[in-house]
């Protein structure tokens, strides 16, 4: 039956860590990341991703990414960065009760020798504490495959979550 999911990998982090590695790509398929509840240690953090090369972390400048923030207390804002050395996806995520983030990643020719794509949605209260989300996507912009994804804070470590990789059949 088309649009299944399979689980592929997942990490529940209940105590502190550093970073969250999935991997297992290995099909042409079309993965999915669920992400629920993520919270960081420390008050204000960002969540960065990098894509992975033989389960390690690619450091080099080629990620570029474009969103639309959506903000419940102002307008609409566009966001963007290319040739960096990661993609930054949640901004300032808060730490208090209930301020916990949700992210859908769609991963796109991982597999390949092409570059790898994400799309993303994603909802969660900031550190002010304001409900955000953003909407957009990224690109890895070096022609070979990627087989995971690593996240980790822009300082401190991963509080709590879920982070659940699925392949798509």
């Amino acid at each position: 039956m088309a649009g299944q999911l399979v689980q592929v990998a997942t990490n529940t982090v209940s105590s502190p860590v550093s970073s969250v590695t999935l991997t297992g790509i290995d099909s042409d398929d079309v993965y999915m990341i669920a992400m629920n509840n993520i919270v960081p240690v420390d008050n204000s953090r960002n969540l960065f991703v990098r894509v992975t090369k033989s389960g390690t972390p690619d450091t080099t400048s080629n990620y570029d990414v474009a969103a639309k923030k959506l903000r419940t207390d102002t307008t609409f804002s566009n966001n963007f960065s290319t040739n960096s050395d990661k993609f930054l996806i949640h901004f300032n995520q808060g730490n208090l009760t209930g301020e916990a983030n949700n992210i859908i990643y769609y991963l796109y020719n991982f597999n390949s020798s092409e570059y790898s794509f994400i799309t993303f949605e994603e909802v969660g209260f900031d550190s002010n504490p304001i409900l955000t989300g953003a909407q957009g996507g990224a690109v890895h912009t070096v022609a070979s495959a990627s087989d995971g994804v690593h996240f980790y804070m822009s300082a401190g470590n991963i509080a709590s979550g879920t982070f659940t990789l699925y392949r798509v059949v």
